[in-house]
């Protein structure tokens, strides 16, 4: 193992099977607000979810180097005074701080289970301006957004099913014929077109079978534990086990939709309309960018806010 005083780890000089391990060990042994610098000669990021998964948000993971020869990356225990709130989190206290991460890039649904400084790390984001940007709008005066970390979660099952579900059946009908009108029109001098339309069809493949998992099954299940909790109803098992591994489907779903969703933006360049775009060009672009802001709300409430409060629903059940 390879460490310096500037506790530097050179990930190249160890044997394949020793790796990960020397590196977890490496990382165990931090303080808070002490860091390690991992060198490698490959982006390490298997290695960032790795630690995410079996040591949680305890850290924060900078690059301080990215190729294309080397890789540096310093990952750091943080003090005491630095927050662990996660975006997904940060969002379901205001869903105004949403605006913020939308505004930098940073995934608050499905990447919601990280910090803002390791979202501002991985997006290469200075933490400062985003963290001063989310204390600003607590401040801002007007009308109060909408209470969704106070509703019960049968009250938010049904709001997301009403609102968010029949926009998708509402709206994504016309944009999967301009999709289409819009790609063979100009698709020859834009071929990102095609990339856009393909993207939009796995989507809607995707969104089809997942609301209706939802309002079949998962969804009915947690208005049913609601109703045990309240004392109304009397527990009856589902089908599937727990609660958790429905809502591992549903965020796996999530996850699919919501990295089509970055493509999308990726290939219209921030739904950047070129100087041949004709009137269904324009609408085509309004549409993709309309809908992904409501899906991009519509996943959180889910993963951040609903999912969570059925898993601490059935476990509460279960324990009495």
């Amino acid at each position: 193992m390879e460490t310096t005083a500037e506790n530097v780890l050179n990930v190249t000089l160890l044997e394949p099977r020793m790796k990960h391990p020397t590196i977890f060990a490496r990382f165990d042994e931090l303080n808070k607000g002490e860091h390690l610098i991992i060198l490698n000669d490959h982006d390490p990021r298997p290695l960032y979810y790795q630690l995410l998964s079996e040591r949680g948000n305890i850290f924060t993971w900078e690059y301080l180097e990215a190729g294309p020869e080397w890789w540096r990356i310093r990952i750091t225990i943080p003090s005491t005074t630095e927050t662990n709130e996660t975006l997904g989190e940060l969002a379901a206290q205001d869903i105004r701080k949403a605006q913020v991460f939308r505004k930098y890039g940073l995934d608050f649904c499905c990447g919601g289970k990280k910090t803002v400084r390791q979202a501002c790390a991985e997006a290469g984001v200075n933490p400062e301006v985003v963290e001063q940007e989310l204390r600003n709008t607590e401040s801002i005066t007007g009308s109060r957004p909408l209470p969704y970390n106070e509703w019960s979660p049968d009250f938010l099952a049904d709001y997301i099913v009403n609102t968010h579900h029949s926009y998708v059946r509402k709206n994504y009908p016309d944009i999967r014929m301009y999709a289409d009108k819009v790609m063979r029109v100009h698709g020859g001098r834009h071929p990102e077109l095609v990339e856009v339309h393909l993207l939009v069809e796995e989507n809607y493949t995707e969104l089809m079978s997942h609301m209706e998992k939802e309002e079949q099954i998962l969804f009915p299940y947690i208005k049913h534990i609601t109703a045990v909790k309240n004392g109304t109803a009397t527990y009856q098992a589902p089908h599937f086990g727990e609660v958790k591994n429905p809502i591992a489907m549903m965020e796996h779903d999530h996850e699919a939709v919501g990295n089509n969703l970055h493509a999308i933006r990726k290939y219209t360049n921030g739904f950047t309309l070129p100087e041949d775009a004709c009137a269904s060009y324009s609408l085509l672009f309004r549409m993709l960018e309309e809908m992904e802001e409501d899906l991009l709300l519509h996943i959180h409430l889910e993963n951040n806010l609903l999912f969570p409060q059925a898993l601490e629903i059935e476990k509460s059940i279960q324990k009495s």
